[in-house]
């Protein structure tokens, strides 16, 4: 049963860099197993980031509250992805973010100190986080790229390519703040693409 628990995890793992069997006993035995319910934060602004988590079951949303007291969504977590504060983490420091369960979850975890032990043991764990971070990096910077330079109709087709799963799993408000739109703005947006060959104006 504790294999199948860190079978995911492990191949997810592998994707990255190799590892011995020796290597990947080590690490799942500094994993901490959780589930976490529903609409449930697992962090808050003002607090320090104690986790980098690996999603097994779930669907989470990080969030930033701006101040006019609007939800900006920084990022959708589903199934084999991991969630965390990376600054707050490492640097120890209050976090601007709010990390909330949308669906019940369930989650494997490290924390600072097991994260530490993990790397001192195995260091090719240092390659394999910072090719995840470099990922993120990349993946953050397309979507800078597209906020400047992309339509809402693209910005929108651009999201359902890139992330199919979670508009079925997320409310739509939140795509909405994920894409920089008011829900309004995201309706009329989904109402003109369902219109077949809309007239023109």
């Amino acid at each position: 049963m504790a294999d199948l628990l860190y079978e995911r995890i492990n191949t997810n793992v592998r994707k990255y860099s190799s590892f011995s069997e020796e290597d990947l006993q080590y690490f799942n035995s500094l994993l901490q197993h959780r589930t976490v319910p529903k609409k449930h934060f697992l962090l808050q602004e003002g607090e320090v980031c104690t986790f980098e988590a690996y999603l097994l079951k779930g669907c989470i949303r990080t969030y930033h509250i701006d101040h006019d007291g609007n939800e900006v969504t920084l990022q959708f977590a589903i199934e084999d992805w991991w969630v965390s504060d990376i600054i707050s983490f490492h640097e120890q420091k209050p976090s601007h973010w709010y990390i909330e369960t949308l669906e019940d979850c369930e989650l494997l975890i490290l924390t600072p100190e097991t994260k530490e032990q993990l790397l001192h043991r195995v260091p090719a764990f240092e390659r394999m986080f910072r090719l995840m971070v470099q990922r993120n990096l990349s993946q953050l910077q397309e979507r800078f790229f597209r906020t400047v330079s992309s339509t809402a109709v693209d910005k929108y087709l651009d999201f359902l390519n890139r992330y199919p799963a979670i508009p079925q799993r997320v409310a739509q408000h939140y795509i909405a703040s994920y894409l920089g739109f008011t829900p309004e703005f995201l309706s009329k947006v989904r109402r003109k693409l369902s219109t077949p060959n809309p007239p023109k104006s």
